[in-house]
């Protein structure tokens, strides 16, 4: 756990992960101080179970590699910013198997400890601090960086000066005894962030459950490579909804690739899609396959 917490968040820290301690089956380790949308996430989708705030995803990952907790809540992507960064090669090279993911619907609020006409600046992460600029730019705020939102709620709390503020979660606000002065404050009304649910076992739902299977590989160096591998999955009718490439360990020459399709392999379309890819890849890992959490068009 981090020692930089403020300490209002790092009182809650340290009772959570004693809680945690006692239990770890029940655990959901994730990322952030309490109050962190990823804390939301986890209260969402596990609302009978033990948050475990860590200090990064590696110390989520490693809290369930370990058995301190039960499952990991990650964040993968968001709808404004796109992936999150390294999440593609902690995955794999997590041992973990994603069983589950889960939306948040981000909604920043201003939070003080006084009126909003006593602010004169805010903290809160750089990227939420991108995404109210309007609000602040018309209130005539400042913004001020801080390195995680909830903390940022925290240490707003803890210093007692009506002249700063936080942007955070509404549950940040209630954990550290804020005033919300304006909910919903993000300049853009879909941003919406993805998590996965990541366990030392796989749970693949039965047949019949709408399901997402995720995986890597790695395409051989050869001319049309990738056009030959993703072939199988034109021709079977399977839906693939996220393709993205990255390169590992400075080489140009072979990529590697993350890719999520609708289905599972055990339906037959699926698995004649796998078949073919691995025929034109060097090597195919699943990551894990999970029920659905909703239509990607929504």
């Amino acid at each position: 756990m981090s020692s930089s917490y403020p300490p209002l968040a790092q009182a809650l820290v340290d009772r959570m992960a004693e809680a945690a301690a006692a239990a770890p089956d029940r655990a959901v380790a994730f990322q952030g101080a309490p109050g962190a949308y990823s804390h939301q996430a986890v209260r969402e989708a596990f609302p009978d179970r033990l948050p475990l705030p860590c200090a990064s995803f590696e110390d989520a990952i490693e809290a369930v590699q370990a058995g301190r907790a039960g499952v990991a809540m990650i964040p993968i992507e968001n709808s404004l910013h796109g992936r999150v960064a390294d999440i593609h090669f902690l995955l794999p090279e997590s041992g973990l198997s994603i069983v589950g993911e889960h939306f948040v619907r981000v909604r920043h609020c201003l939070l003080a400890l006084g009126e909003k006409a006593s602010l004169r600046e805010v903290k809160s992460h750089v990227q939420a601090l991108g995404q109210v600029r309007r609000h602040l730019r018309a209130w005539g705020i400042a913004p001020v960086q801080y390195f995680d939102t909830a903390a940022a709620a925290a240490a707003v709390a803890g210093d007692g000066d009506a002249s700063v503020g936080a942007i955070a979660s509404r549950l940040a606000g209630e954990l550290y005894g804020l005033n919300i002065l304006a909910e919903g404050v993000e300049d853009a009304d879909h941003n919406t962030t993805r998590f996965v649910v990541l366990s030392r076992e796989a749970a693949v739902p039965p047949l019949g459950i709408p399901a997402m299977t995720s995986f890597n590989f790695e395409v051989r160096s050869v001319p049309a490579a990738l056009f030959k591998a993703l072939g199988g999955f034109a021709t079977n009718g399977v839906n693939m909804t996220k393709l993205e490439s990255y390169l590992r360990d400075g080489k140009f020459s072979q990529a590697e690739f993350y890719a999520e399709i609708e289905g599972s392999p055990q339906e037959p379309p699926v698995q004649r899609a796998l078949e073919e890819l691995a025929f034109f890849t060097n090597w195919v890992k699943l990551i894990g396959t999970y029920p659905r959490a909703r239509d990607r068009a929504a």
